[in-house]
């Protein structure tokens, strides 16, 4: 293959303008195209598209111009490039999904890996905004993980640390309290750092929805009165209870779940779930939690002003028990806060994040491993960041060492 000559603009220009200037001393513009074109040594027809392309420039030949030719293909080419940004974005689009933050830059390199046969690693970077060199950097360091910084190292020693201790928690956990299990743990870790990796790993703690009622008054029943008037302290176990009900929609119709809770722990010490929001709803919890505390007496006992709780029959039950029951007013959360912080966790953590709900047997055995973990597993900011049984182990054992002194 021979090969191509490339000519500069000066001698095109000077063979144009001997063919022009000599056309007149030849029988025809051919004769005179070959006789310049054998002398410069082209052939006679690139030396005619030579002579074709200045007149047309010069306005002496119908035709795009080179200016114009040139305009027309920078727009061609510019649409191209338009065309494949926005085949890029799409596809980027469905990739990372829309979530209003930029991916990370794991995330964007593996859709470089997927999309560079069709479209190239440089127009990939262009649209998304990433140096090439950052991917292939990228590249290489997967290629050897030895040369990666030590923070990357201890990232990933961390990953599944993490990600064990939300699944372990019914994946409840936010960066807070995955944070201080990590730290119970012994595991030396900021929590910038646990938040990083979590948004890493696409992980993220239940979040608590609004109130519900279900407090029914009657107003025509004895109220006692309001003993505990809204300070929910107590120094000691079995000291003060707190008692509530919520319900929950099931496919075969709504069930209702009563806690009791000791607020010196914020243990759950009775509960009971039944497809009627009766009196024998919370009898059934209440007297699950004297079984479980070994009838305690001179419990104050703190509900709302429902009609359930207010009943002859539960206020009998709580006067036998050697219990002193106290009321807060009608739909006011304040009055029973943390019976209503219970429901609002056992509502996050169990029944929208593991819903829907077959029936009441489901509700139920949901409900009986719920409170096993918040018991003896789940950390409680209120009580310093330990389970509400490690707290009252705390308790005895320290009375035990004063008793001993």
């Amino acid at each position: 293959m021979n090969k191509r000559t490339t000519y500069s603009a000066e001698v095109r220009e000077r063979a144009v303008r001997m063919v022009l200037t000599s056309e007149h001393d030849h029988p025809s513009r051919w004769a005179a195209l070959v006789s310049i074109s054998s002398k410069i040594g082209c052939t006679p027809e690139t030396l005619r598209a030579w002579v074709n392309r200045i007149e047309v420039d010069s306005g002496k030949r119908p035709g795009v111009t080179t200016d114009a030719a040139a305009k027309i293909k920078q727009l061609e080419r510019e649409n191209k490039e338009l065309k494949q940004a926005n085949e890029i974005l799409k596809k980027a689009a469905a990739f990372f999904c829309p979530s209003g933050a930029r991916p990370q830059t794991e995330e964007i390199v593996q859709f470089i890996d997927s999309h560079r046969a069709l479209h190239g690693v440089e127009p990939i970077c262009r649209v998304l905004q990433i140096a090439p060199s950052t991917y292939f950097r990228c590249k290489s360091l997967a290629a050897q993980p030895q040369l990666r910084c030590q923070r990357y190292h201890q990232d990933e020693a961390l990953k599944p640390e993490i990600l064990r201790v939300w699944q372990d928690n019914r994946q409840c956990y936010g960066i807070r309290k995955v944070w201080k299990q990590l730290k119970r743990e012994d595991f030396t870790v900021a929590r910038c750092t646990v938040a990083r990796l979590m948004s890493t790993l696409g992980i993220q703690g239940v979040r608590r929805g609004r109130r519900c009622v279900t407090t029914i008054p009657d107003e025509s029943a004895a109220k006692p009165l309001d003993l505990v008037n809204r300070e929910f302290t107590a120094s000691r176990p079995n000291q003060l209870w707190v008692a509530d009900i919520t319900y929950v929609a099931t496919w075969s119709g709504f069930v209702y779940v009563a806690f009791v809770t000791d607020v010196f722990s914020r243990k759950v010490v009775g509960w009971r779930v039944m497809k009627s929001m009766q009196t024998q709803l919370i009898l059934d919890a209440l007297e699950q939690a004297l079984w479980a505390r070994g009838k305690p007496k001179g419990v104050i006992h703190h509900s709302d002003r429902g009609s359930q709780y207010v009943s002859i029959r539960y206020s009998e039950r709580l006067s036998e028990a050697g219990f002193t029951a106290s009321v807060g007013s009608v739909g006011d959360s304040y009055d029973n806060a943390l019976a209503e912080t219970i429901n609002g966790l056992y509502k996050a953590e169990v029944i929208y994040k593991d819903g829907p709900w077959r029936g009441l047997e489901q509700v139920e055995l949901a409900t009986l491993d719920w409170v096993d973990w918040f018991n003896n597993r789940r950390l409680l900011g209120s009580i310093g960041d330990i389970p509400p049984a490690e707290y009252e182990e705390n308790y005895y054992r320290q009375l035990r060492q004063d008793t001993a002194a």
